[in-house]
């Protein structure tokens, strides 16, 4: 099994930044690729960002241009750059790694 844990969620105002990191750890390979997915109050689940063992990213497009995801391999962490927040982007923000799901962290962009 591979545990997940989200943090670094909250609450900003509208333009400004957060960062999340997931960490992951059990039978995680570094060969993974990772990705972000986001939920919000009666909305369907919604993918937000991944990114391959080697660097490799890709976006949604609501967040292209805001959003940065990256990883550091050597603490098997995947982290989430959030800039220019919007309150459309409140959601509960969860990663996943080969089917794998972590609790998830609250993002609120209200003022």
């Amino acid at each position: 099994q591979v545990q997940l844990v989200e943090s670094g969620g909250g609450l900003v105002q509208p333009g400004g930044s957060l960062r999340l990191s997931c960490v992951a750890s059990g039978s995680f390979r570094k060969t993974y690729a990772m990705a972000w997915y986001r939920q919000a109050p009666g909305k369907q689940r919604e993918f937000v960002a991944s990114i391959t063992s080697n660097g490799v990213s890709n976006y949604v497009d609501s967040v292209k241009g805001r959003f940065t995801v990256s990883r550091d391999n050597a603490r098997d962490t995947m982290y989430l750059q959030m800039s220019s927040l919007k309150s459309e982007d409140t959601a509960v923000y969860r990663c996943s790694v080969g089917g794998y799901w972590g609790q998830g962290t609250q993002v609120t962009v209200s003022s």
